[in-house]
Parts: C-alpha cells; sequence; structure tokens
C-alpha cells in the first residue's frame, strides 16, 4: 500500500497516532433504540449513532453532535457495502489481533480494554467493525491509487523503472519509535503550561526507549506506546520532519495535538534496501502524500454516497 494511505489502515501505527488515550467519562443510559437511517439496504438506528458519538469522543473529537455520528455511520456503511461488492474480507484473527496490540499500548489486556469501551458506551464490537471497515478501506483506495497514479506499479516494476532511469536500488531509513503522551483534557487546557514543563523534563531525560515507562511512573494521565519500526516515507506528515531531524537515543521537540503535549523517542535507527523500500520511494518521488490519498478517499465516498439510496427516517 503506497505510504500516503497509511492513516487509511486502522491498525499499527496509524492508529496509535490517530486514537488518543482512553478517557473513561459518565455515559447516558441506552434508549430503546429505533432505526434513523437506512443507506441502501443497511439500517442505521439510534443505537448505532450513540456509539459512534461516544467513540468520536473517546477519540477527542472537536464538536461531536448527534448529526457528526451519523454521518460517520452512514459513510461506515457505504464503505462496508464496497466491501462486500469487492469481496474484500478482513480475517476475524487479524481484528482480534489489532485489538489486543491496541490494548497492549494502552496497558492492558484485551478484556480490559473492551471492559472500558463498555463503560464509556462504545462496546468491543463497534470498535472492531470500525476497525475491519478502516482496514479493507485501506485496501480498495490503495489499490485505486495504484490503478490511476502508478500504472498498476508492483515492487518490482518500481525497481526496475528505477534502474531504466539510471538510478540505484534505493534504501530508506527504518526508525523504532516510541511515542509519550502527557494528556491534557479539553475542559483543563489551562494546565497546558504545567504539561509543557512535565513533558520537556522528561523529554530531555530520554535515552533509550527501555526505561521510558520507569521515568514515567508516578506521573498522572501518561501514556506510552510502542510504534514499532517505521519506513522514513512512511511517516505521518506531521511527525516526519521531527523524526528525521533527530538524533537516535533522543527524543522529538514537544508538540501540542488535540490530546495535549507529545513527542517521539528515537529508540534506534538503520539503513534498509529491498524491493518495498523501492516502491515506496518510487510512490513517493512520484509526488504521493497523505492529502492526495485523502482527497482519493473522499471522492471514493462521494461516488458512493452520490449512487446510494439514503433515507432518513
Amino acid at each position: 500500500m503506497a505510504p500516503l494511505l497509511k492513516r487509511l489502515v486502522a491498525a499499527s501505527f496509524a492508529i496509535a497516532i490517530a486514537m488518543g488515550p482512553i478517557v473513561i467519562g459518565g455515559v447516558a443510559p441506552v434508549e430503546a433504540s429505533e432505526i434513523k437511517y437506512v443507506v441502501n439496504n443497511t439500517a442505521i438506528t439510534s443505537y448505532d449513532i450513540q456509539k459512534r458519538a461516544a467513540f468520536l469522543k473517546l477519540q477527542h473529537k472537536p464538536g461531536v453532535s448527534q448529526k457528526m455520528a451519523a454521518d460517520d455511520m452512514i459513510e461506515q456503511a457505504l464503505k462496508a457495502q464496497e466491501l462486500d461488492k469487492r469481496r474484500i474480507v478482513i480475517p476475524k484473527a487479524q481484528i482480534d489481533q489489532s485489538f489486543a496490540k491496541f490494548a497492549e499500548r494502552n496497558k492492558m489486556t484485551a478484556k480490559q480494554l473492551s471492559d472500558v469501551l463498555d463503560r464509556a458506551g462504545v462496546t468491543a464490537s463497534h470498535f472492531k467493525e470500525f476497525m475491519r471497515v478502516q482496514m479493507g478501506w485501506g485496501q480498495l483506495v490503495g489499490a485505486r491509487y495504484r490503478a490511476e497514479n502508478s500504472g498498476g506499479t508492483s515492487e518490482q516494476d518500481a525497481v526496475q523503472r528505477m534502474l531504466q532511469q539510471g538510478g540505484a536500488k534505493p534504501s530508506a531509513t527504518e526508525y523504532l519509535l516510541q511515542q509519550v503522551i502527557f494528556v491534557v483534557p479539553a475542559a483543563e487546557k489551562g494546565k497546558l503550561g504545567e504539561r509543557k514543563r512535565e513533558a520537556e523534563a522528561m523529554r530531555q531525560r530520554f535515552t533509550s526507549c527501555d526505561t521510558t515507562r520507569q521515568f514515567a511512573k508516578g506521573l498522572i494521565d501518561v501514556t506510552v506506546r510502542d510504534l514499532g519500526r517505521v519506513l522514513a516515507p512512511q511517516l505521518p506528515a506531521d511527525w516526519a520532519d521531527l523524526i528525521k531531524s533527530t538524533t537516535p537515543g533522543t527524543a522529538t521537540k514537544l508538540r501540542e495535538t488535540e490530546r495535549g503535549v507529545e513527542f517521539i523517542g528515537i529508540c534506534s535507527t538503520r539503513e534498509v534496501s529491498d524491493d518495498r523500500v523501492a516502491e515506496l520511494v518510487f510512490q513517493s518521488e512520484g509526488g504521493g502524500d497523505n492529502k492526495k490519498g485523502d482527497d482519493l478517499s473522499k471522492k471514493y465516498v462521494d461516488e458512493l454516497r452520490a449512487k446510494a439510496r439514503i433515507i432518513e427516517r
């Protein structure tokens, strides 16, 4: 899959960056569910919308409303229907594995994460369905991007085209990364300055990913996530420059995000060279970026929406 599409896949590094630490809040009791929309032959109930609203709040999305949640569910229904049409199947074992990894990054077991999601009004099944659709959608958009922009370029094709153009088979830096988040809830933005000082003190102490969790002990609302190995062409745009300019064994400068204050530790780096790197670099040099991936996804969804029969009850 092209690096510009990485944010479409709800797994591993993409989910870790995209979704903030879990914060449990009060949840209104579930009311009787009724059908609110019918998207082609898929019914969306008031309970579905309620769960999606809770999920959006859990991600710290600003201005969450019933309409926002309903629109999100309509879009998911369109994507799910397209997956069925194109016979894209994400195995249950793969979803469960991603769910377990997400729990681990949040220092929980899968059972504990399920309990947290239930108490937050989201439910584990709702989250897993979101993951399933995002994983499959990433595959669909990736295939469409390659067909429209790369002429179906494969890893081997990319290598051959580079060699024909007089270039050597490329290498890329692979980063082993760790993310640290000092959480600042939306209602406590006045504490941002204090949290920045705490985060900066920890950032300056960073020398190894092996000691980060030890430093975090005793600190309130601090999340440490191992992000694994990420190739340079796959780094998220908002972190790429900071990561590339940071020496291994140190941490990036602080960034304020919707979650609070964050930095990423560079555990180690190494140079790798293989056909996969060639494909990624070729697509990157061809002008690919996250915006193109987002634009293509939006165009795809808009096409599905234009052809769909959406009835509001």
